[in-house]
């Protein structure tokens, strides 16, 4: 039976490969933070059999620990504090832990390998977001990169950090180049979930008013459930590769909110749309539209899961994530 170790399993991403890797025979492992994670029923719930370790992206050693409790022959690092804004905010805290982690688990493998690094691979969640302000459009591989946030910033560092270690130490490690992938698991503070959160609350009269940003935003939108066959496709490559991971089409909060609104029988959404300054990036990142050639003809992947499905299915289940919680707070009144 092999053996795999995710870390940032609590996430959406975490989640979803952690179901594909048990529907391929896996035995899987999951890196959680902190003694009472409030996420840790939720990952139990969401994929019974799966063993949960405690450690941290900043301490190494912890790291060692998981290696030597898992003995994992692929290593699939999601962690990261991935919601671009706050990398603003705390951009010591995103560096630490987005780009550091990277350094601490690369190295962490080595010191667990010692001198066979053949026994395990590693995957590296890189991001579209290292692309920043683009040089060509659409972007691939070998496009140049220029983050635009401390978040993109740090993916940089870990992403270069993962060729270094294959080049300079021979470990099996692959990037995946990550457009923008979205699912009913993606947390409330990311816009496509505001959005279909919204909706499905101003459907059931809970809110009046969706306050954005950019409308004008254009974002390379894929499933998320389709993006982690593209991570587990990697590892099974004789050579490890980096790959971009992406529909290669592009859209707009406004065909967001059109989709969204669309879904519960609202055509013009603007009485419902409200527009705040604070909500704009200090540095936007524009035209990010990904060209996966490589992955389509190298790994054999392409998306089943386009937009306009991506976006029905966020509301549906929404309105009835929504619609549980009324029922709960009547029972409880």
């Amino acid at each position: 039976m092999k053996r795999a170790l995710i870390t940032g399993i609590t996430g959406q991403d975490g989640l979803y490969l952690a179901e594909l890797l048990q529907s391929k025979g896996y035995q899987v492992f999951g890196l959680i933070r902190g003694q009472d994670n409030p996420k840790y029923d939720l990952v139990r719930d969401t994929v019974p059999g799966i063993t949960l370790l405690k450690s941290d992206l900043t301490d190494i050693s912890s790291l060692v620990r998981a290696l030597e409790l898992s003995d994992p022959h692929e290593v699939y690092n999601l962690g990261a504090i991935s919601f671009v804004p706050y990398s603003w905010e705390n951009p010591v805290l995103t560096t630490d832990v987005t780009a550091k982690g990277v350094l601490n688990l690369l190295e962490a493998i080595r010191m667990w390998a010692g001198t066979d690094l053949s026994r395990v691979r590693f995957y590296q969640a890189s991001s579209s977001e290292m692309f920043g302000e683009v040089r060509e459009v659409p972007q691939t591989e070998s496009t140049l990169l220029w983050p635009r946030s401390p978040y993109g910033v740090a993916k940089v560092f870990g992403h270069h950090l993962t060729i270094n270690y294959r080049e300079s130490y021979g470990l099996h490690a692959s990037s995946g180049i990550l457009f923008n992938h979205e699912s009913p698991r993606r947390g409330p503070e990311f816009v496509t979930r505001k959005v279909t959160q919204a909706v499905a609350r101003i459907s059931l009269g809970e809110q009046k008013k969706l306050v954005l940003g950019n409308l004008d935003a254009r974002r390379d939108w894929g499933f998320a459930g389709d993006f982690v066959e593209a991570m587990w496709l990697m590892l099974q490559q004789d050579e490890p590769e980096d790959f971009v991971v992406a529909t290669g089409v592009a859209h707009s909060i406004r065909d967001l909110l059109d989709v969204a609104f669309g879904e519960i029988g609202i055509e013009d959404w603007t009485p419902w749309v409200g527009v705040d300054e604070r909500y704009l990036r200090p540095a936007e990142v524009t035209h990010l539209i990904g060209d996966a050639t490589r992955a389509r003809t190298e790994l054999g992947w392409q998306p089943s899961v386009e937009f306009d499905e991506l976006i029905r299915m966020m509301v549906a289940s929404d309105l009835i994530e929504q619609e549980l919680a009324l029922v709960r707070h009547g029972a409880s009144r």
